[in-house]
């Protein structure tokens, strides 16, 4: 399995890849410039957790390594891997219906709260890293 060394990370196709679940103890990188905002990222193997302009994006517990985020205003996308199973939390439009895939299953259909929260498990801890999708219904 793989962590993201440095924290967080620009990929070439203009998406980011944060997390270390590795880490014993917190660590944090603060005023990570990507495409005109700026990110923080907190992880350790406890949590893992993601702010753009000093709104929640992601957190995981316990901690993942997170590959190749994407969002829209409609959509996100991402591979997540980890030791065990997480809870994801991932911000959304608020009071919205979103279709969840993970690894190609159809993981349902769920309403994000008045807050824009949406909340699943992923089954992790396999060799390999999860693919999820979040589609605006």
């Amino acid at each position: 399995m793989a962590v993201v060394k440095e924290l967080i990370r620009t990929e070439e196709n203009q998406s980011i890849s944060f997390g270390n679940y590795e880490l014993p103890q917190k660590s944090k990188v603060s005023d990570f410039a990507h495409q005109g905002d700026m990110y923080k990222v907190k992880t350790f193997k406890e949590i893992t957790k993601l702010e753009r302009n000093g709104m929640f994006v992601y957190e995981s517990v316990p901690g993942t390594a997170v590959f190749s985020l994407k969002q829209d205003g409609s959509s996100m996308s991402f591979d997540v891997e980890g030791t065990e199973d997480a809870q994801i939390t991932v911000e959304m439009e608020a009071d919205t219906e979103y279709d969840i895939s993970i690894d190609g299953a159809d993981a349902g259909k769920m309403k994000t709260n008045l807050g824009g929260k949406l909340s699943f498990s992923a089954e992790l801890g396999g060799d390999k890293a999860v693919h999820v999708e979040i589609k605006k219904c």
